[in-house]
């Protein structure tokens, strides 16, 4: 009898245990949910615009993110390429990435890089992308996509431009893609363009680097 009822205790407190840590983890999530920005908040808030915020949401799958941190922003970022660029025509570095909050699945988790090169690129952007009119060159492919910009500017030394690759990946092994395709290209080259405008207008480039305002989706 006396075991029995030493057998009871324990699983009593294992139960507790469990209910313990499942209200901590709700606790977690709840507070991690509160402490969440919008989408045209993240990565310094200049980088995301409503449209491209909507694309996050549609990639995501939330409306939620968690704060970037003080130097995941496209000003960070610029002075970077810009250091580079003084030292080397060429060069790579991260601008930001997105995290849905703790609680929410997070699908994919965006990477947002970009890379400088001393001459235009050459040829189309390969056969996984469909090609986009944007600035010297486009591609997006339902994970992933990128924005090619020429930079003449003051703050760049020399007369030759700086060309810039924006690039945004989806941070996980690649895959069959789910859902509707077209909208997940769309999204993705959404919002590398809204990065590549961003990142031209930080380093003050000559007519924004050649970008519009608004992404041209249609395939070249």
């Amino acid at each position: 009898m006396r075991k029995a009822t030493v057998g009871l205790a324990m699983v009593f407190l294992l139960m507790a245990g469990a209910v313990g840590c499942g209200e901590d983890e709700k606790s977690r999530a709840e507070e991690a949910w509160e402490q969440s920005v919008v989408p045209e908040r993240l990565c310094g808030g200049a980088a995301v615009s409503a449209r491209a915020g909507k694309a996050l949401e549609l990639i995501t799958g939330s409306s939620r993110f968690e704060a970037s941190g003080p130097t995941s922003t496209v000003a960070a970022a610029a002075k970077d390429l810009s250091d580079q660029f003084t030292s080397s025509v060429t060069g790579h570095g991260d601008v930001c990435r997105v995290y849905t909050p703790v609680g929410v699945p997070d699908l994919v988790r965006p990477e947002i890089t970009w890379r400088l090169s001393g001459s235009a690129p050459a040829g189309g952007p390969g056969s996984r992308y469909t090609e986009l009119e944007m600035g010297e060159l486009a591609g997006t492919a339902p994970d992933r996509a990128f924005v090619t910009f020429a930079c003449r500017s003051e703050e760049l030394p020399g007369l030759a431009p700086a060309h810039v690759d924006i690039h945004i990946d989806s941070g996980v092994v690649p895959k069959e893609p789910e859902g509707d395709v077209e909208a997940l290209k769309d999204a993705y080259a959404t919002v590398a363009h809204s990065f590549a405008l961003a990142m031209a207008k930080e380093m003050s480039c000559d007519h924004d680097g050649g970008l519009e305002a608004q992404p041209s989706l249609d395939p070249a």
